[in-house]
């Protein structure tokens, strides 16, 4: 990348979808900047970063005349462009699908079961929560994170040895699953040996690891 090409991130600290990428950008030891927007921020409702992105969603990458979003895709990017031949997203078309499989369920599945439980517990005031649609909530989710569990049995990462993008996806919401207080979740042992592996980390501790807001 030309000395004179910044690399910048739009979106705030605590959106998952942006910790995902800056995790990524970590992994790889890419220099960025990022600006916040979302949220309490704003921005992202305005004109001009609606002409970046329509969708008006965090996180979007522009470097020089380059822009993109969806953090999947971005977290794709950077690897292609910027991660040589990285580790994160391994170029043999058995071991990518397979990766790929892990990217897709995180935001097809993940995404949608985990939301409810986050904000109900995170960003609702106490005294307006119902716990037992909550519980309900919880229960699903786990059901969804028993796959998870049953398929790491066995294995140290996502996909066998070797850590990759389908970690810091899965791990950023794992983070999320395992901060949340206050209902009933079942032990998921496997999960949680993968993720204290995970969590120790540098970019885990810096960008993940955080209060949850």
């Amino acid at each position: 990348m030309p000395a004179a090409t910044q690399l910048t991130i739009w979106g705030r600290r605590n959106s998952v979808n942006v910790q995902k990428v800056l995790w990524c950008l970590d992994e790889l030891d890419i220099a960025y900047a990022r600006i916040d927007a979302g949220m309490q921020f704003g921005r992202n409702n305005e004109p001009d970063y609606l002409a970046m992105n329509p969708n008006g969603r965090i996180p979007t990458l522009v470097e020089g005349d380059f822009v993109l979003w969806e953090s999947n895709a971005i977290m794709r990017y950077l690897c292609l462009a910027h991660g040589g031949n990285t580790p994160l997203y391994p170029s043999a078309p058995r071991r990518r699908a397979a990766l790929e499989r892990w990217l897709d369920w995180t935001l097809s599945t993940v995404q949608p079961i985990e939301r409810p439980l986050f904000w109900g517990l995170v960003r609702t005031p106490a005294e307006q929560r119902d716990m037992a649609a909550l519980q309900k909530a919880a229960d699903e989710a786990a059901a969804m994170w028993r796959i998870l569990d049953a398929h790491l049995a066995g294995r140290t990462f996502v996909e066998a040895e070797t850590f990759t993008l389908a970690d810091i996806a899965l791990g950023a919401y794992a983070r999320r699953w395992f901060g949340v207080e206050g209902v009933v979740k079942p032990d998921l042992p496997n999960i949680s040996r993968w993720y204290q592996l995970i969590s120790q980390r540098p970019a885990f501790i810096r960008h993940i690891a955080p209060p949850l807001s």
